[in-house]
């Protein structure tokens, strides 16, 4: 099953990924994200889960840019700052 730490995990890799290419920001979306992890979409996906780990990345100076569904549903989408400070 997948746990709070491969969102993490995978959020961690997709903004590394992004720094790397020397952009400034990512747009990142729960559905995307929740995808590469796996178990989305099925009855077992955790999309509270892998919502709640994108909204805890969050710093001063990111944007959330989508947070239908009370910011836990598969359109939340947030840009990130890049590189990430703190």
């Amino acid at each position: 099953m997948v746990s709070s730490d491969h969102f993490r995990q995978e959020l961690s890799a997709q903004i590394d990924r992004a720094a790397k290419r020397g952009a400034e920001q990512v747009e990142i979306n729960a559905r995307e994200l929740h995808r590469a992890v796996g178990g989305y979409p099925g009855p077992n996906h955790r999309m509270p889960s892998c919502c709640e780990v994108m909204q805890k990345e969050m710093k001063p100076g990111d944007v959330l840019v989508d947070a239908s569904e009370q910011g836990k549903g598969a359109g939340l989408t947030i840009r990130y700052v890049l590189p990430r400070i703190g």
